[in-house]
């Protein structure tokens, strides 16, 4: 008898063990949950970036531009990268590769653009090009001999190849851009139609509050004139009243007959700044410079954060306009 109790103990024992081994064997591991999570968090992230438009533009303002209207629904990869000159820029092979995954282009018509374009469109048939200044009436350059190239009038026929292509200088012509760029993202998706629109219209508010806070800066200036290396703040200028005198323009250097112009004219207006942009040489500005016991202040027309660059500069011309006016 105590034999079959202790065989029984044994028995129920032994399912006791075996129960419990089993039900270790099916709990949760909370570190197995967050392994879960994590993997579920960074399919989603690899989901959406998939899901993303590849937009290709030629400057770095443009990137501004499309993502204030696309946002995280848009990858954007720039043509010419920080530093170089958009004039004379040659895409590197790889670029040119990279856009076959491309759904779209977005030019501006700078120069480069007129050489690339065929090799651009070649890399990828089914790529969609854009030309974001479309619906601009472009100013022209003039040459040297033109009153030093700072008179700029507007385009007529023959004289396309000398188009002021700067035309992301002006928030008022931005505007455009930004209406051209939403047209493109919405006919490319649209299913995220609404988004866009929300986007584009609070970046039109936001450039409305820029001009305004520009105009405002610019506002008690009696001196409208600067002097300039490279000529990119025509649209700029003429949008505030102001006068752009060239140094250089189209590629061009002054001659030495030139530039005694050019520094007669600066001593004549008591200008005491010459502008450059970090791109380029600003030889011809230092002499200049110097010439006027002057100095040469450094101002960017190819900035990431267009609209703070922008607010920048009108704040630099304000004070350098003011103290050359006294």
């Amino acid at each position: 008898m105590k034999s079959s109790k202790r065989s029984l103990s044994m028995i129920l024992l032994t399912l006791t063990l075996s129960i419990g081994g089993l039900t270790g064997c099916t709990s949760t591991d909370p570190n197995n949950t967050v392994n879960s999570e994590t993997n579920s968090n960074d399919n989603q992230k690899q989901s959406n970036h998939q899901d993303q438009l590849d937009i290709t533009v030629s400057i770095i303002p443009q990137k501004y531009f499309v993502k204030r209207i696309g946002g995280d629904l848009i990858k954007v990869n720039v043509m010419v990268p920080q530093g170089a000159v958009p004039d004379t820029y040659e895409p590197k092979p790889q670029q040119i590769q990279a856009l076959s995954e491309a759904e779209a282009y977005i030019g501006i018509g700078v120069p480069f653009e007129t050489v690339w374009m065929d090799r651009i469109s070649q890399a990828n048939p089914k790529l969609l090009t854009v030309d974001s200044s479309e619906g601009i009436e472009k100013l022209t350059m003039t040459d040297h001999d033109h009153d030093h190239g700072h008179d700029h009038g507007h385009s007529h026929d023959g004289e396309k190849s000398n188009l002021d292509p700067h035309v992301w200088l002006s928030p008022r012509l931005v505007k455009i851009q930004a209406e051209n760029i939403y047209e493109t993202l919405v006919k490319l998706d649209p299913k995220h139609q609404e988004t866009y629109q929300t986007n584009l219209n609070n970046f039109l508010q936001e450039i409305e509050e820029l001009d305004d806070k520009i105009r405002s800066n610019l506002s008690n200036i009696k001196q409208r004139k600067f002097i300039v290396f490279h000529p990119a703040w025509g649209y700029f200028a003429e949008e505030y009243n102001l006068t752009q005198v060239a140094v250089e323009v189209g590629g061009q250097e002054p001659s030495a007959a030139e530039l005694g112009n050019l520094i007669k004219e600066a001593k004549e207006e008591n200008i005491k700044v010459i502008f450059a942009q970090p791109e380029f040489s600003s030889q011809s500005a230092k002499t200049i410079a110097k010439e006027i016991e002057g100095e040469v202040l450094l101002i960017s027309a190819i900035n990431e954060d267009w609209s703070n660059n922008l607010l920048e500069v009108s704040q630099t011309f304000a004070k350098v306009l003011k103290e050359d006016n006294n």
